[in-house]
């Protein structure tokens, strides 16, 4: 009871900055305005106000015009939200530190195609770092606010004082609240402040995006938990080059298979207008061995990477694999399938596997590039110049059928790809496909390794 009083004693909020004292002053300490202190009832230790009754509607009788999307102004985003920023919706971005996140969300902030007030709540940075960052990046926006607190109750209070149609809070683990401890960061603060935002994101029919720190795995900070409560998680990446991807981990509302490219300039995240630029290396003489070029499938669009192989003896005959943009124990895999069906040694060789550009590649449609890198690495056999393969390997030495197979052949003609190495479809051959969407159908492994180097055998 004692505790409750406590919460409920009324203190003085200065209208013009939201500042809370416990006693009157004739000058407001946080933004000095004069004669601004009024006396008002103390929210909530949490800083909400109680929440009314809810009440269950029928399904048809719901507006979808409330659940409508609006553009973020960076059509990379919009393509791994799903088609731009849900309303109500609250997304999480994590990523490793100095990677650019607050760019990011400064910039969607300042050209997000939204009708009303957005606040910025920064407990990382100060209002006149903030407002330096937005003069260096050409950012400007009528309505756009800043708020610079550790505390989630101002945060709250501030929230529901402007009432944003968007809002970001940069980080949520500055953030910290006296109802789940005192110590900013833990995981109970964390979940216990994303719960609070993305709620009042959903009740006001507001767009959040949180800021979550990662740990020295690259995993978001804090509970699984909190990545259950919020629509969005989004995961920052970077390579060794100036290149970011962003990846969508979890989406409510949209597709999990997108990623976003960006390159980091002076002024800011741009976008990648042509992708497969980055991930193919333009040589004016032939491709060295040990290089194939894989057609991937990536949400809604076709990416063109460049796979490097390398193999040397083992020592002590034993085989190793070293791959970081490719999973280890596919390239295993791969080089099990080579040695089974097409006669090629690999278990006394040491195996070493790169993607140009940094893209980590996880769709099975890459199988058939990846073997004939390894295949030309160990055989120091070329390949020949101009062609690009799409397709999944099976254990059986089969070539299996990946989605969108016409639009991987119609995506590498564009880049002047002569020749495109895919699976066998009944419907590749029949009169439904466009000029430039047809391609060269291999059923084995062994088809793929004739029709490219002539014999399908190897020294062993």
């Amino acid at each position: 009871m004692a505790m409750a009083a406590r919460q409920q004693k009324p203190g003085y909020e200065c209208a013009a900055c939201g500042h809370r004292e416990a006693k009157w002053l004739g000058r407001c300490p946080q933004c000095g305005e004069w004669n601004t202190l009024h006396e008002s009832a103390a929210p909530a230790a949490g800083g909400r106000a109680t929440k009314a009754a809810r009440f269950s509607v029928p399904l048809a009788a719901i507006d979808p015009a409330e659940g409508a999307r609006s553009p973020s102004g960076l059509a990379e985003v919009d393509r791994v939200l799903g088609g731009g920023i849900m309303r109500g919706s609250s997304v999480l971005v994590g990523g490793e530190p100095g990677i650019g996140k607050s760019t990011l969300l400064l910039q969607v902030a300042a050209l997000a195609g939204v009708a009303g007030r957005v606040l910025y709540i920064s407990g990382e940075e100060s209002a006149a770092q903030i407002r330096l960052r937005a003069d260096r990046l050409g950012l400007k926006r009528d309505g756009l606010e800043v708020l610079c607190t550790n505390d989630l109750a101002e945060a709250l209070a501030a929230l529901e004082r402007v009432k944003p149609v968007l809002f970001f809070v940069d980080s949520l683990q500055t953030l910290s609240s006296a109802e789940a401890g005192a110590v900013p960061g833990t995981a109970n603060q964390v979940k216990y402040c994303a719960l609070e935002l993305s709620e009042l994101a959903r009740e006001k029919g507001s767009s959040c995006f949180l800021v979550a720190h990662v740990t020295k795995d690259g995993l978001i900070a804090g509970p699984k938990a909190a990545e259950h409560i919020v629509d969005v998680v989004l995961m920052f990446e970077q390579t060794e080059t100036d290149v970011r991807f962003l990846r969508s981990a979890k989406n409510r509302f949209g597709s999990t298979d997108e990623v976003g490219l960006f390159t980091m300039t002076e002024r800011g995240l741009v976008e990648l207008t042509d992708p497969s630029a980055v991930f193919l290396v333009r040589r004016e003489t032939a491709s060295p061995a040990g290089v194939a070029v894989a057609i991937t499938w990536e949400g809604t669009r076709a990416l063109l990477v460049e796979i490097q192989a390398l193999t040397v003896p083992g020592k002590a005959s034993l085989s190793r694999v070293y791959s970081e943009r490719i999973e280890p124990a596919r390239v295993a895999r791969v080089a099990a399938v080579l040695e089974k069906h097409v006669g090629l040694k690999l278990s006394d060789h040491d195996i070493y596997v790169n993607v140009a550009g940094g893209i980590r590649l996880s769709e099975p449609g890459v199988d058939l590039a990846l073997a004939a890198a390894i295949y030309s690495a160990r055989t120091g056999l070329p390949l020949p110049t101009g062609v690009a393969l799409a397709g999944e390997l099976s254990l059986a030495g089969e070539a299996r059928t990946v989605r969108k197979m016409p639009g991987r052949a119609k995506a590498a003609a564009a880049m002047s790809f002569r020749r495109v190495l895919g699976p066998q479809e009944p419907r590749a051959s029949g009169s439904g496909l466009e000029p430039g969407e047809a391609w060269e159908q291999v059923g084995s492994i062994a088809a793929m390794i004739r029709t490219l180097f002539g014999s399908a055998e190897a020294s062993r």
